[in-house]
């Protein structure tokens, strides 16, 4: 994967009836996901042993925190530190890519 340049619309792509995901880079608990959703797809409660961001490059996502939810769409980056308990609700389909450092 190295060297690579590679087109974020052909990473992954939402043409199953779940949520999907590819790791494309990874170290440790470090890592590069590309991930799809369909629209009203959730991702339970979970958290990251990693801060993380995701940049969503296609579709609408919400994305909720204990005391706070963020709608991210196209073009958009959130930001959230490890730890933290949240879920996704993905209000188009959507893709984002989720980088944990």
């Amino acid at each position: 994967m190295y060297y690579n340049v590679l087109e974020l619309k052909d990473i992954i792509q939402n043409e199953t009836e779940k949520f999907e995901k590819k790791v494309l880079l990874q170290n440790g608990d470090s890592c590069l996901t590309a991930i799809a959703l369909k629209k009203d797809e959730m991702i339970d409660t979970h958290s990251s042993v990693c801060d993380a961001c995701v940049y969503v490059f296609d579709g609408e996502a919400e994305f909720h925190f204990a005391a706070e939810k963020f709608k991210v769409k196209k073009g958009e980056i959130l930001m959230f530190k490890k730890e933290e308990d949240h879920k996704v609700l993905a209000l188009k389909d959507t893709k984002f890519l989720l980088i944990k450092i």
